[in-house]
C-alpha cells in the first residue's frame, strides 16, 4: 500500500471521509480525548463525543470485561444508543469494552480506530496508532515519535495573526510554561516546586516574561508559587478564568519551558518549531522517557535548569501523518466491505519511509 493512497490529487483526505458519521470514546480523560479530537479534526471529522458514565460497576474489569448492560449498542438512554457510526475513535482503558460492543454490533460496518495500547492485542481495532516507544506492533499498529493533538499548523497561525489580548503586552523575550500535576505514575514534592519556582525566577531576573498556564492537577502549592513569582516579577499566570490562552502562549512564544509529567504538552509545544526546555521530575514514566530522548535527539529539546538554549528545528507534528495513514486503513475497509470480503482481514497502515525515527511498525 503507497503511502498516500487515501489522498486526494491536491493532498488533501477524501470528501467521503468527512461526510462519515463519527463517535469518539473515552472516559473523558483530557489527554485521551484531545488526542481523539485532534485526529478527527485533522480527518475533517464532525465527531460526537461520548463520555462513558462514572459509576458503572463493570468499568473495574475494562479493558477485558464487557460493558454494562445499560450501555449496550442501540439501547435507548445508553452510551452506545441510536444508529453506529461509520469511523468509532476511541482511547483509554475503559473504552476498550466500548469498542469491541460496536464493532461486534456493527458486524463490519463501522471502522474502529483505536489510540494507545488497548492492551487486548493489535486485532481489537481496525486500525491502532500507539507512541514508538510503546512495544505493541502489528499489521494495522501506525507509530510516531509524538502523539496526535489539535494545536494544528492553522491553529497556531491563527493565533499569531490575532493575538490573545491577554498577551499582547507581554514583552521578549516570552516564555511559555507549561505545567501539568500530580498523576498516578507522579507525584510533585515540595523540592520539585521549589526548583521549579527557583528555575523561573532565573529566567524572570534574566529579563525573560514567564506566560504560565497550569492545569486541574497542578497542586495547590504550586499554584500559590506561581501567582506569587508573577506579582513579583511580572509576567502572566492564568487563572483559570475565561478561555485558557495555552494555544496563543505556544504561538508567540520563543521558548518553551514544559514539566516531563505530560507527553502531549511536549508532543504539542515540538508542532511549534520554538526550542523546548524539559523540567525532569523524579519517576517520570519511563516510556515518555523515551519519547524525550528521541526529541532530544532531534535538537529540539533539552533539560531546563534555569537558562535559555539555543536549538534549532523544523516543527514535528504527527497528527497529519497518522490522519493520513488512517485515511487509507478506512478507504481499504470500505474496498473490502463493498468486495464481500471479511473486515477482519488487516492491511499495514502506510509508514513514511523517508523519516523511519518518528514511525515504524
Amino acid at each position: 500500500m503507497s503511502g498516500n493512497g487515501a489522498l486526494t490529487g491536491d493532498g488533501s483526505l477524501p470528501a467521503e471521509l468527512a461526510r462519515a458519521r463519527a463517535w469518539i470514546v473515552t472516559d473523558g480523560k483530557a489527554g485521551d480525548e484531545n488526542q481523539c479530537l485532534g485526529l478527527a479534526q485533522a480527518l475533517g471529522l464532525d465527531a460526537e463525543i461520548r463520555r462513558i458514565p462514572r459509576g458503572r460497576p463493570l468499568l473495574w474489569t475494562a479493558p477485558w470485561g464487557p460493558v454494562d448492560p445499560r450501555d449496550a449498542p442501540g439501547r435507548a438512554g445508553g452510551l452506545l444508543e441510536g444508529p453506529l457510526p461509520d469511523i468509532l475513535i476511541a482511547s483509554g482503558r475503559r473504552a476498550v469494552p466500548y469498542l469491541r460492543a460496536v464493532r461486534r454490533a456493527a458486524n463490519g460496518h463501522t471502522f474502529t480506530a483505536f489510540l494507545k495500547d488497548p492492551r487486548t492485542g493489535h486485532d481489537t481495532a481496525d486500525f491502532i496508532w500507539v507512541p514508538d516507544y510503546d512495544d505493541l506492533r502489528g499489521p494495522n499498529v501506525f507509530t510516531t515519535l509524538t502523539p496526535p493533538h489539535t494545536v494544528s499548523r492553522t491553529r497556531l497561525d491563527a493565533a499569531r495573526a490575532n493575538p490573545d489580548p491577554r498577551l499582547v503586552a507581554v514583552p521578549w523575550p516570552r516564555i511559555a510554561v507549561l505545567i501539568g500535576g500530580d498523576s498516578r505514575h507522579l507525584r510533585y514534592r515540595p523540592a520539585d516546586m521549589r526548583r521549579l519556582v527557583r528555575d523561573l525566577t532565573k529566567l524572570a531576573d534574566g529579563g525573560c516574561a514567564l506566560m504560565m498556564t497550569v492545569s486541574r492537577r497542578t497542586p495547590p502549592d504550586l499554584r500559590a508559587a506561581l501567582d506569587d513569582l508573577v506579582s513579583r516579577k511580572g509576567g502572566f499566570l492564568w487563572d483559570g478564568t475565561g478561555e485558557n490562552p495555552y494555544v496563543g502562549m505556544l504561538a508567540i512564544a520563543n521558548h518553551i519551558v514544559v514539566t516531563s509529567d505530560s507527553a502531549n504538552m511536549v508532543g504539542e509545544a515540538a508542532s511549534t518549531g520554538v526550542p523546548i526546555l524539559l523540567f525532569d521530575l523524579p519517576r517520570t514514566y519511563i516510556r515518555h522517557r523515551r519519547m524525550f530522548a528521541g526529541l532530544a535527539m532531534a535538537g529540539v529539546l533539552k533539560p531546563f535548569i534555569g537558562r535559555l538554549e539555543a536549538l534549532r528545528y523544523a516543527p514535528i507534528d504527527a497528527t497529519p501523518e497518522i490522519a493520513a495513514a488512517l485515511a487509507e486503513a478506512y478507504e481499504e475497509h470500505r474496498k473490502r466491505r463493498a468486495a464481500g470480503r471479511p473486515a477482519a482481514e488487516s492491511v499495514a497502515p502506510p509508514q513514511p519511509a523517508a523519516d523511519a525515527a518518528r514511525g515504524r511498525f
